[in-house]
C-alpha cells in the first residue's frame, strides 16, 4: 500500500498561548472585568492580560520553572488567575487548578501528587494554606493573587503576585513546544478511592474551545459579553475562559461574591449576555429577582450544567425573565463539555412543551465527541429513547489515562466509561438515567455514598449504614444517611452526625439521618439503593431541610 500524500500546508502547532495572543493582537482593548476582595472592580484588556501574563512567565522562569513543572492555583475567578493561567501554559509548565472546597485530605493529596512546585492563591484561602502547606513539602514558593499580602506562617517563599510581576520585563517568548504538550490539570473526586488526575493537552483544551464556539453549541460571539459563573477550578471553568478570549468577546470575573445580588450588580452594570453556573447559582438569583421584583435586561442566555437543571428553573428563567437556558451535560475527564441540549432540525420544529422536554435532556454532541451506550456485556445499546446502558465517551479532548496512572483508561475501541447509565433517542438526545455508583451531587459537587457509609458504619452502634440522593430544592440533591442498628444498640441522629463531623467536609455531613427498623437487601445481600431512594427520595422535601453550601468548607 503507498503511502499518504501529504498536504503542503504550515506547521501551526494548535497551543493556546495563541489564544490570548489573538485577543491581544486583535480584541486588544475589549475589556476585562474582575470583582476585587473588597468587592470593586477591576478594569482591563486583552492587550494589559497578555503582558502581565508573559512578564509572569519570565518570573516563573527565574523561579527555575521549566516546562511539564506543575504550578498550583487555589483562587476564584478574577483576572489575576487568567493572567496566570496563561503565564504558566506559555512556557509549557502545567497549570494546575485546585478546588478550595475539598477536604483538606483531598487538597494535600491532589498537590503532593501533583509534584506541584509553586501554590498561587488568593488571600481569602490563607488559613487553608496555613494548613495545608506543612504536609506539601515538595512546594518551594506561595504566590498570592491580590495586592496585599497576608500574614502566614506557611513555610515556602512567599510574594504577592503584583510585585512579582512588575519586577519582570513584558518580552517572553512563548510556544515553540508541542501541541500535545500538559497544559492543565485537574483532579476529580467524582469517584471512589483517591482522586484522580486528568491531564489535559494544549491541543485538547484548543479543540475543546472550538468545540465549544460553534453556533450551534455555546456561540459565543465577539458581540457578547461572558460573565463565567462556574469556577476556574471546575474543569478549567467549562472552557468559558478560553472561548472569551478566541472570539474577543468582554470577560466579567465575579471573584467570590455569587449571591444573587452581587451577580445581579455584574449582570447589569457590565451588560452581560451570556453566563454559566451550576443551577444552585441560577436559583439562588432567580429567588433574589422574585424576592425584589427585579428583571434581567440585556442577558440573553444562560449555560446550566454539573447537575441536572431541574424544569421550574428553566421555566421561570424563560417565562419571568425571557432568558434562554442551555442545559449541558459532561465531565472532567471530557474537558468537560459532552452534550448540549440546543434542539437540532426535527426538535427545532417543534413548539411548547414538546420542545421543552428535549431542552430538559443532558443533550447531544457536538463535533468532537462520539458517544454509545452498551449493555453489561458490552452489547452496543439501540437508539431509541427506551433502551438505557452505560455511557461511554471518545474524542480529541476525552482522557486517555489519568496522570500517573500506568494503564489506559479506555477500552479498546478508545471509549471511556463515565460511570453513567443513559439512553439516547433517534434524534440523538441523551438523557442520564441513573448514576452508576450511587454519587451524590450537590449544587455541582460530587459527594461519595460510599465513603459516608463507610465511615458511618464504624459508629459502634450501626449495623448496616447506607446514603442515597435525595432531593433537596435549594442543592438539586442532598446525602440522606439511612441506619439499622445493632441490636440492642441505641443512638441518636446528632450522635451520628457528630461522629462524621471532622471525618469530612462539612458540606459533606447528610442533612438528615434516618434510623429505621429494617433495611432493604438486595439478592446478593447488597444494600437495595433502588429500594431505599423510592421509598426516601423525597424525604428531604417532605422535610423542608436545606443542606450547607459546597462553598462552606
Amino acid at each position: 500500500m503507498s503511502a499518504a500524500l501529504p498536504g503542503f500546508m504550515q506547521d501551526w502547532p494548535l497551543t493556546l498561548d495563541r489564544v490570548l495572543e489573538h485577543a491581544a493582537r486583535w480584541h486588544g482593548t475589549r475589556e476585562i472585568v474582575s470583582r476585587e476582595a473588597d468587592g470593586s472592580l477591576a478594569r482591563s484588556s486583552y492587550a494589559a492580560v497578555y503582558r502581565r501574563a508573559r512578564q509572569f512567565s519570565n518570573a516563573l522562569r527565574a523561579g527555575g520553572i521549566a516546562p511539564g513543572d506543575r504550578i498550583a492555583t487555589l483562587a476564584m475567578n478574577g483576572t489575576r488567575h487568567v493572567e496566570a493561567w496563561f503565564g504558566i501554559m506559555g512556557i509549557g509548565a502545567v497549570c494546575h487548578t485546585v478546588n478550595p472546597r475539598l477536604f483538606d485530605e483531598q487538597l494535600v493529596y491532589m498537590i503532593n501528587h501533583a509534584a506541584d512546585r509553586w501554590l498561587l492563591a488568593d488571600a481569602m484561602f490563607a488559613p487553608l494554606v496555613a494548613r495545608i502547606l506543612p504536609q506539601c513539602p515538595q512546594v518551594e514558593r506561595v504566590v498570592w493573587l491580590g495586592a496585599d499580602l497576608p500574614p502566614s506562617a506557611a513555610p515556602a517563599a512567599v510574594v504577592d503576585f503584583d510585585s512579582l510581576v512588575e519586577a519582570y520585563p513584558a518580552e517572553c517568548r512563548w510556544g515553540d513546544f508541542d501541541e500535545q504538550s500538559a497544559a492543565g490539570l485537574c483532579y476529580t473526586s467524582g469517584t471512589t478511592g483517591e482522586p484522580k488526575g486528568v491531564l489535559y493537552s494544549h491541543r485538547s483544551n484548543l479543540l475543546h474551545t472550538l468545540f465549544m464556539t460553534q453556533s450551534d453549541v455555546l456561540g459565543v460571539r465577539a458581540s457578547d459579553v461572558l460573565l463565567p459563573v462556574v469556577p476556574m477550578f471546575h474543569a478549567n471553568g467549562w472552557g468559558v475562559a478560553f472561548a472569551a478570549p478566541l472570539v474577543g468577546a468582554k470577560l466579567v470575573l465575579p471573584g467570590a461574591r455569587l449571591d444573587g445580588a452581587s451577580l445581579f450588580e455584574l449582570l447589569e452594570s457590565e451588560g452581560v449576555t451570556f453566563s454559566a453556573a451550576v443551577p444552585t447559582v441560577w436559583q439562588a438569583l432567580l429567588d433574589f429577582l422574585t424576592r425584589e421584583h427585579k428583571r434581567v435586561t440585556t442577558l440573553e442566555r444562560v449555560v446550566i450544567g454539573g447537575a441536572a437543571c431541574p424544569e421550574a428553573l428553566m421555566r421561570a428563567f424563560r417565562e419571568q425573565q425571557g432568558v434562554e437556558v442551555v442545559h449541558a451535560w459532561g465531565m472532567t475527564e471530557m474537558s468537560p463539555l459532552g452534550t448540549i441540549s440546543n434542539p437540532n432540525g426535527a426538535v427545532a420544529q417543534l413548539e411548547g412543551e414538546a420542545q421543552l422536554q428535549y431542552r430538559l435532556s443532558q443533550g447531544r454532541v457536538p463535533f468532537g465527541v462520539d458517544m454509545r451506550i452498551v449493555d453489561d456485556t458490552g452489547a452496543l445499546q439501540p437508539h431509541d429513547g427506551s433502551a438505557s446502558g452505560h455511557l461511554q465517551v471518545r474524542g480529541g479532548a476525552v482522557v486517555r489515562r489519568y496522570f500517573r496512572a500506568s494503564a489506559d483508561a479506555v477500552d479498546a475501541d478508545g471509549f471511556f466509561d463515565t460511570g453513567d447509565i443513559a439512553s439516547i433517542d433517534a434524534a440523538g438526545f441523551m438523557r442520564i438515567v441513573d448514576r452508576a455508583k450511587d454519587l451524590v451531587k450537590s449544587g455541582g459537587e460530587w459527594i461519595s455514598s460510599v465513603e459516608l457509609e463507610g465511615l458511618a458504619a464504624g459508629h459502634p452502634a450501626a449495623m448496616y449504614a447506607a446514603v442515597i440522593a435525595a432531593r433537596d430544592r435549594k442543592w438539586g440533591e442532598r446525602p440522606l444517611l439511612i441506619v439499622k442498628l445493632r441490636p440492642g444498640m441505641a443512638a441518636t441522629r446528632e450522635e451520628f452526625l457528630a461522629f462524621l463531623k471532622g471525618r469530612v467536609a462539612d458540606w459533606w455531613l447528610p442533612d438528615d439521618v434516618l434510623i429505621v427498623e429494617e433495611m432493604p437487601l438486595g439478592a446478593t445481600g447488597k444494600l437495595d439503593k433502588k429500594r431505599l431512594r423510592a421509598l426516601y427520595g423525597d424525604h428531604l422535601l417532605r422535610a423542608g431541610s436545606a443542606g450547607p453550601s459546597p462553598c462552606s468548607s
